[in-house]
């Protein structure tokens, strides 16, 4: 898998832009079947801050989403480690009113799926 900066950045717009149309089928059409994802939102809506396989991910995220009101994610940059094949999506995340900075790290196989995902949440911004 060879991702650039443009390519880490169209990724990150799609993902965002999939994000604020609620289309959780365009985003998880990324994710591997065996995904693990992780994030403190996750323990607050299923119980566990891991969430395994795309089928609890789905549920997971249709859960969250009925939760909330507006939604809209705002990327400011990515950060992508080859390496690692990890990218970094930096964004602004403003729900139901409320905004908070937001860093959701996606390591990637070789095929281009993401196989793993973590979220970090940061603190609110206040106006």
């Amino acid at each position: 898998m060879i991702m650039t900066r443009e390519n880490s950045e169209a990724f990150a717009a799609r993902w965002a832009e999939a994000w604020n149309r609620r289309a959780i089928e365009a985003v998880l059409e990324h994710f591997h079947e065996d995904i693990v994802f992780t994030s403190a939102t996750a323990l607050a809506v299923v119980g566990s801050p891991t969430v395994r396989g795309k089928e609890a991910l789905r549920a997971y995220w249709a859960a969250a989403l009925a939760r909330i009101g507006s939604l809209r994610f705002t990327v400011d940059h990515v950060l992508w480690d080859p390496v690692r094949r990890e990218l970094a999506i930096i964004y602004t995340s403003d729900t139901d009113g409320k905004a908070k900075r937001v860093s959701e790290n996606l390591t990637f196989n070789e095929d281009g799926q993401v196989v793993a995902a973590e979220v970090f949440h940061g603190a609110p911004i206040s106006a």
